[in-house]
């Protein structure tokens, strides 16, 4: 997996380039909550469910089905009253499905179900430079983990930062903006 800052940058990323007016404290806070809410999968191995099952690691809560419907519910349900609210889900939701994009993307695990509950294949993308991070907290704060951090500058935070950049470059030089 990516870790939970890589995730992070991703989802804050997302916001910055494509939904500049909604970003306030509450929906980066929700849009990073999205981004690595996936991983809370990692609690099935405290009940016994094997991590290549369906219901564990990397399966159901990396789907696209599970990370859209997660994010646009977030979105619809905690900002009924909003008029942006349609962009607010739409940003909660492509926060949430790049968490198995980004999985997709590393160099360890057994892949995600990403077409769950279709298949439950467990996919990677054929690009695959992201170091794939260690599952605990104590293993994270090691060699593996800066090597880790090392890795999500180059491919999640260099782009992260090219995609801000662009979409301000398209709002300044767009008419009416």
């Amino acid at each position: 997996m990516a870790s939970i800052f890589g995730h992070v940058v991703a989802s804050t990323a997302l916001g910055y380039a494509f939904f500049p007016k909604q970003v306030k404290p509450a929906t980066l806070l929700l849009a990073g909550l999205c981004a690595f809410a996936p991983d809370f999968d990692v609690l099935a191995f405290h009940f016994g469910i094997p991590y290549q099952s369906q219901w564990g690691h990397r399966g159901w809560t990396h789907s696209a089905v599970f990370t859209l419907i997660l994010g646009c519910l977030l979105g619809y349900f905690l900002f009924p009253q909003r008029a942006d609210r349609n962009r607010i889900a739409l940003w909660f939701a492509l926060s949430a499905l790049s968490h198995p994009l980004l999985d997709m993307m590393t160099t360890g695990g057994l892949g995600c179900a990403i077409w769950w509950p279709f298949d439950d294949s467990r996919l990677f993308l054929p690009f695959r430079p992201i170091r794939v991070s260690p599952l605990g907290a104590g293993a994270f704060f090691s060699q593996w983990g800066l090597k880790v951090l090392e890795s999500e500058a180059v491919w999640i935070g260099l782009p992260a930062i090219a995609l801000i950049a662009l979409g301000k470059l398209v709002r300044t030089t767009s008419p009416g903006q």
